[in-house]
């Protein structure tokens, strides 16, 4: 959005300009605000931070030789858009932080939509209980 402001204004110059930046002011000021994303990438760093580099499991790794796939790369991996609502049950972190989740919708009309979105998928998607 702020681009897009400022590239019409960087395109049609001033003063007509300050149409644009104020519509992108009141629009920026009223929408909803949220943290959460913010919240889950400082988890995800800290995670990194405390564990270091973890080993990606193996189901999700390529196997483009036959030794790779005789290491069982590859090996159970199920292609979520093959499944009902694109959603497979399948743990894409490494085992040792299994189940870890990072981001928590918080209790905002867009996130109260994603929340519900996630809760298909069961709890450790959703703040729902």
């Amino acid at each position: 959005m702020a681009n897009a402001c400022f590239d019409a204004v960087h395109k049609i110059g001033m003063p007509e300009g300050r149409i644009p930046l104020s519509q992108t002011a009141i629009y920026l000021a009223t929408s909803p605000k949220s943290n959460s994303a913010y919240k889950a990438i400082e988890g995800a760093s800290a995670t990194v931070r405390d564990k270091g580099d973890l080993s990606v499991p193996l189901h999700l790794r390529n196997a483009p030789t036959d030794l790779m796939k005789e290491l069982g790369y590859a090996k159970d991996y199920k292609y979520a858009h093959d499944f009902q609502q694109n959603f497979v049950d399948q743990e894409f972190l490494p085992q040792e932080i299994s189940g870890t989740r990072f981001y928590t919708p918080q209790d905002n009309p867009r996130e109260k939509e994603i929340d519900k979105f996630l809760s298909r998928w069961g709890e450790k998607y959703s703040r729902r209980k």
